[in-house]
């Protein structure tokens, strides 16, 4: 005789990892102007377009390559790091639970906007059919 028991009833833990996003980015001078950089989880360009989901922990960590003072601060959601000197770095987590398209800047003694943070809810496909339909 073989019995089954689902969903997680009889466990004392969650089986489940948190689940979250991590990116690091770096605070950048090129030719007077700041930059941001994607340096792990986001690609290297200059103040990339970061992008997250809904119902996930976001962990960014932010790391100051530059010459002077910054602070990255997350507009809509307003997060922001600590105000960070050359070699510091600090790590934000954001737990967001809408949709939308929020501007981050450079926040030292006025905003400078660098780009754009992006959170999507990502829902299962409609695509399988059948038994795995119904898995989902």
């Amino acid at each position: 005789m073989i019995g089954f028991i689902g969903q997680g009833n009889v466990r004392h833990v969650s089986i489940f990892w948190q689940e979250r996003v991590e990116q690091t980015v770096v605070f950048e001078e090129v030719d007077g102007q700041v930059h941001l950089r994607g340096i792990l989880g986001v690609g290297g360009e200059p103040n990339p377009h970061l992008i997250t989901r809904t119902n996930f922990a976001y962990v960014l960590t932010v790391i100051n390559n530059g010459e002077t003072h910054h602070r990255l601060y997350i507009e809509g959601l307003n997060v922001q790091t600590d105000l960070l000197e050359p070699g510091q770095q600090d790590t934000i987590t954001i737990y967001p639970d809408k949709e939308g398209v929020y501007k981050y800047f450079d926040k030292r003694e006025r905003l400078e906007h660098l780009g754009l943070l992006e959170v999507k809810s990502v829902i299962p496909s409609d695509e399988f059919t059948g038994i795995w339909n119904d898995l989902i």
